[in-house]
């Protein structure tokens, strides 16, 4: 009787672990890009995540709705999951332009200036969550902090 509590209790503990553990499987937006020229007939659409390092909703965002366990798991079956800094140094490769920062300051606390792919995107405020179909192209903005079913929810109209 003892084994088979522990053995159940074993197993309890090691489902949990692993749904804490899971986790969305975020990449660039050149490599989402890239997965959907690679197979177009399995191509999954882009999830795109706008942040800045010094927004406070966007914290909260990435701490609460990105570690939802329903909500990595939706991401990560439907979508390629993209992270993108808003005003960050990474150059981005979109319809065969290449997008930048010149304005980039990695010595500068605080607010940096807009990446030019921010600028194209014409986000609004921040947190902002993007959709791009499974050709690539740009669908309506998410703007705002949201929890995880708002953003399903938001996402199943898209």
């Amino acid at each position: 009787m003892k084994k088979t509590l522990f053995a159940v209790l074993f197993v309890l503990g090691s489902m949990v672990a692993q749904a804490q553990e899971a986790e969305i499987k975020w990449m660039t937006i050149d490599e989402a890009l890239a997965l959907q020229q690679k197979n177009p007939k399995k191509a999954k659409p882009i999830f795109m995540d706008v942040y800045t390092d010094w927004c406070g909703p966007c914290k909260m965002l990435d701490k609460n709705t990105f570690h939802d366990p329903k909500f990595v798991e939706y991401i990560n079956a439907n979508y390629y999951a993209v992270k993108f800094n808003g005003e960050g140094n990474t150059q981005v490769n979109y319809k065969g332009k290449k997008y930048a920062n010149p304005g980039f300051d990695s010595n500068r606390k605080g607010r940096n200036s807009a990446h030019e792919f921010t600028m194209f995107l014409q986000v609004q405020g921040y947190p902002s969550m993007y959709v791009f179909d499974k050709t690539g192209e740009v669908k309506a903005p998410i703007v705002g902090y949201r929890t995880a079913e708002q953003v399903i929810a938001e996402l199943e109209k898209i």
